[in-house]
């Protein structure tokens, strides 16, 4: 072979190895959680209707403040005095006007420098989206097109949409999906309604916007809020009457703010623009909310945002979880505490339909785990919904199960299997109460000694589950001792101790509930000062207790 064709497949194989560790890099490249990133939109006062100070504004712009373009403008042809071309799609240092080449200043513009002096460690990224004198239908997936034919056809004559390509939704989804690969969409700021009624069908219009994009976007609502602003209420203004019904967009969503317009002024032109200061001032009263709204943790470990290119800030993504036991297989005979689910992440170890910890204990991923009045619990559980653990069944035998839960409906139930096979009754709550606990009957199951994979699977909403226990057959009450073990007396009732995460710390007998208590408090379990569950099957049934223990 010639040393030319040699080098020539030498410099292929080594681009094709090149361009594969490229795009490993890419495909396991996650999020810049500490990239926040705002969606801006509505009409005239959100696209800029406040003087630009080119020496304030456009020079003396904050080094972590930047906007995803979304139009194409030449320096010359933007409002101000700025040398900075855009180009859709691409990041840029923040300045105004960022809307369209020919606005001015908005309140973005100050709610992300504020949001920014807030937040140090944190990189703030504005989405801006806005068309001015537009309905709220312009933002509407399902009816931007005929508004445009239709009552916006003097805005679509006038050639503001055609910056977005005349699909105002479709730009915001566009750049929100090139946003969510480098940074994290934290909300929502919005100001419209100058065009509009503020009646019920027009909150119900903004919610869809918003909607529409969170669902797209496969986001959380209870995660992303939405700050909407008043219209301008001081002076000579067309439409401070319409403030009582964009405060009730609250209703609509499940995480709302409200910014404001008290005291802020005019631009003494018109009735429906702010000024100057107004503009800036209700950009930063913007800040404020969202500041109520946003979890504002910021990660130690993540990169600094390259400015100029953030996808070059993303992080390596974790490793996906490996399968297994949440601690150590958990042994049977003895109690599975629902919360001790396997590792390994959704549709894996677990299958939950909804997203996010609704209990917001122990465990962070969808699974709803929270804590009543008797310590750590899976609930919120509805139809369809499973758990997996990795038990140790100690020898072959028949146990029979039973199962702590509670529900309102008396309907709520699961069912078991064992490595896909199922095994007992199905176990339905009692209808008391979800703070009323109960231990329900699960019938019984052989087993065979080793390690299996159980299964609980959600047959009926609602249902919170304690936990699933498998006793011996040869060891059990008859039904309705309440699984106090036949000869046991009093001085071998066994008590189990909890913290109030629901990890047990300790096991022992004593002489019934008020020796176990005392015995707790005194110290001799050597555990860290604090509040504790104490279980314990005494002569009078399954008894749990809180009890403190004092640093010593």
């Amino acid at each position: 072979m010639d040393v030319k064709k040699y080098s020539e497949i030498l410099t292929i194989a080594l681009w094709l190895v090149g361009g594969i560790l490229m795009l490993a890099t890419v495909a396991t490249a996650a999020p810049n959680p500490n990239f926040h990133i705002y969606i801006a939109y509505g009409q005239s006062n959100m696209a800029g209707n406040g003087d630009i100070v080119p020496a304030e504004d456009q020079d003396k712009y904050s080094e972590k403040f930047l906007m995803l373009a979304s139009h194409n403008a030449n320096a010359s042809q933007r409002s101000g005095k700025t040398n900075q071309s855009i180009k859709t799609g691409e990041w840029y240092t923040a300045i105004p006007p960022m809307f369209h080449p020919f606005e001015n200043l908005s309140p973005a513009d100050y709610f992300g420098r504020a949001m920014v002096d807030s937040l140090p460690g944190v990189t703030v990224g504005i989405i801006p989206v806005a068309i001015g004198a537009v309905s709220i239908r312009a933002f509407d997936k399902d009816q931007y097109e005929s508004y445009f034919k239709g009552d916006g056809k003097d805005i679509m004559s006038w050639g503001w949409p055609k910056d977005y390509d005349n699909n105002p939704p479709g730009r915001i989804l566009e750049l929100a999906k090139k946003a969510k690969e480098v940074g994290v969409i934290k909300g929502f700021i919005f100001h419209q309604g100058e065009s509009d009624g503020t009646d019920d069908n027009w909150r119900r219009t903004v919610y869809k916007t918003y909607k529409d994009i969170i669902d797209a976007l496969d986001l959380d609502e209870n995660e992303v809020p939405f700050v909407a602003g008043e219209l301008l209420q001081e002076g000579n203004n067309c439409c401070g009457s319409k403030n009582g019904g964009i405060a009730q967009l609250k209703n609509n969503f499940k995480k709302f703010g409200l910014a404001s317009s008290k005291g802020l002024q005019g631009n003494g032109k018109d009735p429906y623009h702010f000024g100057r200061a107004g503009v800036i001032e209700l950009g930063r009263r913007y800040c404020s909310e969202m500041l109520k709204l946003i979890d504002k943790t910021i990660d130690p470990d993540a990169p600094p945002v390259n400015l100029v290119d953030p996808s070059q800030s993303t992080v390596p993504d974790e490793p996906p979880e490996e399968y297994g036991p949440y601690t150590d297989p958990i042994e049977i005979p003895g109690k599975v505490q629902a919360e001790n689910y396997n590792k390994g992440g959704a549709n894996v170890a677990y299958y939950d339909l909804n997203k996010g910890n609704e209990g917001g204990k122990l465990r962070k991923d969808d699974v709803d785990i929270y804590q009543p009045n008797m310590g750590i619990v899976v609930g919120y559980n509805q139809k369809g919904e499973w758990l997996k653990y990795t038990v140790n069944v100690a020898a072959d035998g028949e146990y029979g199960i039973s199962a702590n839960v509670a529900g309102e409906n008396g309907t709520g139930g699961f069912v078991l299997y064992i490595d896909g096979e199922r095994i007992g009754d199905e176990i339905v709550n009692e209808g008391k109460g979800f703070d009323a606990y109960s231990v329900v009957n699960g019938g019984k199951a052989s087993l065979k000694a080793g390690e299996h994979e159980l299964k609980i699977e959600i047959t009926n909403d609602w249902i919170d589950i304690d936990y699933v226990e498998f006793k011996e057959v040869s060891s059990q009450q008859p039904l309705g001792f309440k699984d106090v073990r036949l000869g046991m007396t009093e001085a071998e009732s066994n008590f189990e101790l909890f913290d109030l995460r629901g990890n047990r710390v300790a096991r022992f007998s004593a002489g019934g509930m008020a020796s176990a208590m005392d015995y707790v408090k005194s110290g001799a379990l050597k555990v860290r000062g604090g509040v504790y569950m104490l279980r314990g099957n005494t002569a009078n049934g399954m008894v749990s207790r809180k009890v403190g223990v004092y640093a010593k």
